[in-house]
């Protein structure tokens, strides 16, 4: 596994440095919409409703509508004014009785591994929640969200498990409910005894997919047989089904990327204009022919192909401020 986040726990004045790890994954097979005909992916295009042109990643905003008919859009600039929780730290917000934490609440799970030389704090605070059969209330930070979490003991290992807000579960209120007949205490006996009859301890490994087991199977049989459902594809280096959370992720990055690399040029400018060139009798022909070489090798830099160019915009920008800071000097 490969850790997806690195912090500590604040626990009092002990300070727990963890990784976390994503503890659970899916194995349910994906399907992709293709053309019957001949086998071919279903594009989507992002087109705007108001323009009718194609928008890009990075040219998307998030936006909310109103009841009232009001659009309200927001750029990651207005989102970096929300408070948040520390980003590298779980504060404990307090203990709870662990039976007191309703299951339905419970939502994603991660697995907590010591990120230390000695993992004693780690121990100490497992132990700790074992011996006082305690929950610990938690703010988990993770990919710009700040959620309530419970962190509590599975086996040897700490385990945080993000939990639902109150209002994110709804109201269980069925009439039909409301008239329905009591049983007769001769039922509930009878149903007792078929419940004990059926009693076991609980082992997951005894219980399959029927489902996935058989769909896999159906695959590598039609692959094995070949036919008209069969159709040979180049490896794609990258999924399009990747989900919105990603999406956002990579939009946010490449703009990130980009208004670096307006500001770098920006600063080139601006130095250009304000930085004298200095000349000294002490200047030795290996300086100037240095100094006359610095342009080129940006012109050089220019020409080469690049698969970042945004990324490279930035390299370029820092080589020369430093070869005009050489000619400043």
């Amino acid at each position: 596994m490969r850790s997806i986040w690195k912090g500590s726990i604040a626990f009092g004045l002990v300070n727990v440095p963890v990784k976390v790890y994503s503890a659970t994954e899916t194995h349910d097979i994906r399907f992709h919409q293709v053309h019957a005909k001949d086998g071919g992916r279903i594009k989507y295009d992002r087109i705007c409703s108001e323009c009718g042109n194609s928008v890009q990643f990075a040219d998307i905003d998030k936006a909310y509508d109103s009841p009232d008919g009001d659009r309200v859009v927001l750029t990651d600039e207005d989102f970096d004014k929300l408070p948040a929780a520390e980003k590298h730290e779980i504060p404990v917000l307090e203990f709870v009785p662990t039976e007191q934490i309703d299951p339905i609440i419970y939502d994603k799970s991660y697995f907590l591994e010591p990120d230390s030389s000695s993992p004693k704090a780690y121990v100490l605070l497992r132990q700790t929640l074992l011996e006082t059969e305690r929950t610990a209330l938690v703010h988990f930070t993770l990919r710009q969200k700040t959620r309530l979490a419970a962190l509590r003991v599975r086996g040897e290992t700490l385990v945080i498990q993000t939990l639902l807000w109150p209002d994110e579960v709804r109201a269980a209120e069925f009439p039909s409910l409301d008239d329905a007949p009591k049983p007769r205490p001769q039922e509930v006996k009878m149903a007792t005894t078929l419940v004990e009859s059926m009693s076991a301890d609980f082992d997951p490994t005894e219980y399959t997919d029927d489902y996935q087991i058989e769909l896999r199977k159906l695959i590598d049989d039609t692959i094995a047989n070949g036919g008209e459902k069969v159709f040979h594809t180049e490896q794609q280096s990258s999924d399009d089904g990747e989900d919105a959370e990603v999406v956002d992720l990579v939009a946010a990055l490449q703009r990130s990327v980009e208004a670096a690399g307006r500001n770098s040029k920006t600063e080139q400018a601006t130095a250009k204009k304000t930085t004298p060139k200095k000349t000294t009798a002490k200047e030795t022909p290996s300086s100037k022919s240095a100094a006359k070489k610095a342009p080129a090798k940006k012109a050089a830099t220019k020409k080469a192909p690049a698969k970042k160019p945004a990324a490279k915009s930035a390299d370029e920008g820092t080589d020369t401020k430093t070869t005009q800071a050489r000619k400043g000097a």
